[in-house]
């Protein structure tokens, strides 16, 4: 189960190791915000944590108190938002309808996040009438083990005890993964590998020895490349070492189209060199 502490103004510079998620108490009434709301929630998304909020629900002024909580919030997508439903400073406490109505408002205010109840034993089974709570129930229960509320309604946060002046809980699920699905928290697209260059064509170094009249074996790759590239009409059985008239004629045509690898002062020159070697080989097949 995931692990997760709730945090007021009490905690101003909580602990988040092994944490993870953190519920930030945004507000309560109609007048009171969490002075440190805002470095908490920086706390929390700088260390990659989940994040809820929660407002401590007082009686009355129901639409008034939903709007000041969203306010107080400003959740993000993935977030989740909370009704703390417990008694006051003041021993009065909301009632089951008005707890209802806060839940409702907040829902219809951010449509798009889970909105769950938090609420101790006590007010769950003695002092709710409806079993609503939204989105998922939120229990405090310290008597009981982590993660074994003693409730028989299906549980989305259990409160189960105190570390470090702090309220640790566990969630209903295991992984981080599980958490932001059931959160609806946007789905965060895998970066598609980049494509690997292709690697650049390297022609075959330039035989020693290839000349007109020669036999070699380098004539055969070289009748190759000038058929590749259509200075050739030659079968594979035609093919030879022989570096003779045939392989000639194909040699004049490349120097045809491209003159400036022929010899200088040679125009019937059909010896290839170097030069026209790369760049040939590199015309048929470089760009495969």
């Amino acid at each position: 189960m995931l692990k997760a502490i709730d945090i007021s103004s009490l905690q101003p510079h909580p602990d988040l190791d092994g944490v993870d998620v953190v519920i930030i108490k945004a507000s309560e009434g109609r007048t009171y915000a969490n002075p440190y709301r805002a470095s908490q929630e920086k706390a929390a998304r700088s260390a990659h944590k989940q994040v809820g909020w929660y407002h401590f629900l007082w009686p009355g002024n129901i639409q008034a108190q939903a709007e000041y909580f969203v306010k107080c919030a400003d959740p993000q997508p993935g977030d989740f938002l909370a009704c703390d439903w417990e008694t006051t400073t003041s021993g009065t406490h909301a009632s089951c309808a008005e707890k209802d109505a806060f839940l409702a408002a907040v829902k219809k205010l951010r449509p798009h996040l889970r909105v769950v109840l938090y609420c101790n034993l006590d007010f769950w089974k003695n002092r709710d009438t409806s079993s609503k709570c939204g989105d998922g129930l939120w229990i405090a229960d310290p008597g009981a083990a982590a993660g074994h509320p003693r409730v028989t309604h299906s549980w989305v946060i259990h409160q189960y005890g105190i570390r470090n002046h702090t309220d640790v809980n566990v969630c209903h699920v295991a992984t981080v993964a599980e958490w932001k699905k059931w959160a609806g928290a946007p789905v965060e697209e895998t970066p598609a590998h980049p494509s690997k260059p292709k690697p650049t064509y390297v022609p075959p170094t330039f035989p020693a020895g290839l000349a007109p009249g020669r036999s070699k074996p380098s004539a055969k790759p070289l009748q190759k490349a000038l058929r590749q590239a259509g200075f050739l009409k030659i079968s594979d059985h035609d093919l030879s070492d022989n570096y003779g008239p045939r392989t000639e004629g194909g040699v004049d045509k490349f120097f045809d189209a491209h003159p400036q690898f022929r010899s200088k002062g040679k125009p019937k020159d059909r010896a290839i060199g170097p030069k026209g070697w790369k760049f040939l080989f590199t015309l048929a097949y470089g760009k495969k």
